[in-house]
């Protein structure tokens, strides 16, 4: 496979983001949930790229029907746009993410912010890098000194008593949080060091895929609530850190009621 004719596909994709009267075209499919012509845009796009590039490879995306692909053969899994309502609000935290799905792990990933023109890339064995640049998972040794990203959920308000909860004993024990809006760029952040860990509830497996495998390859660590590995099939809640902070956050977890 060409490597780096894919990242330049993203990389090409990803400008279509910067386009605002297309940002501006927005459709809601539910509460906090839009897609936008970008989303459309690049779909069809990398769609269209990809099939011409790796023509035996299928493509599951958010903005369309998944329910027949096969996945125990390898496919591509791409998020057009992580981070729609950032993009439709003008908040510079949105990026295409692509990854490969071979035998029920990630093997390839590319997460690219066109308004950071940030380009992370990933390839199972040999490493991560921000814009061909080597990165490394900041493996902070205590929870009290650590930076740690969440995720809302912003599409399961049920789920708003549990997850705030959690922030409120997460914010009691740790340095500080932050909250982007796009859990690509969170996982990339954490893979470049900037912060510490990230957790997420009911992640759909494009909003992690491609940003996954740039975290393992910086020495990050990725699991569920329940610390076991993720399923790149179906929704996910996530749970990324360093190696020494990770089991930390997964106690906290634990600590909650059933």
């Amino acid at each position: 496979m060409e490597w780096q004719a894919v990242i330049k596909l993203v990389q090409q994709a990803g400008k279509i983001l910067l386009n605002q009267a297309a940002a501006r075209q927005v459709t809601v499919k539910g509460q906090a949930n839009y897609v936008t012509q970008v989303d459309f845009a690049v779909q069809d796009y990398l769609k269209r790229e990809l099939a011409a590039l790796t023509p035996s490879l299928p493509l599951m995306s958010e903005e369309q029907d998944n329910s027949r692909l096969d996945f125990s053969k390898p496919l591509w899994i791409l998020d057009p746009v992580d981070g729609t309502t950032n993009l439709i609000h003008g908040f510079p935290a949105s990026a295409v993410s692509l990854g490969l799905l071979e035998q029920g792990r990630i093997t390839l990933g590319v997460v690219y912010n066109p308004f950071r023109q940030e380009l992370f890339t990933a390839k199972a064995g040999a490493g991560a890098f921000l814009n061909g640049s080597p990165i490394q998972a900041r493996d902070t040794a205590d929870l009290s000194h650590s930076l740690i990203a969440i995720g809302t959920s912003p599409y399961d308000r049920e789920l708003i008593p549990r997850n705030f909860a959690l922030f409120a004993k997460l914010f009691a024990r740790c340095e500080d949080i932050r909250r982007t809006g796009s859990a690509a760029l969170d996982l990339c952040d954490l893979a470049c060091g900037r912060t510490d860990g990230y957790l997420e509830r009911n992640l759909k497996p494009w909003d992690f895929a491609g940003a996954s495998i740039v975290l393992r390859e910086a020495g990050g660590v990725l699991t569920d609530f329940a610390g076991q590995p993720v399923d790149f099939t179906k929704n996910s809640d996530c749970l990324a850190a360093g190696p020494k902070v990770h089991p930390a956050l997964l106690e906290l977890i634990r600590e909650e009621s059933p």
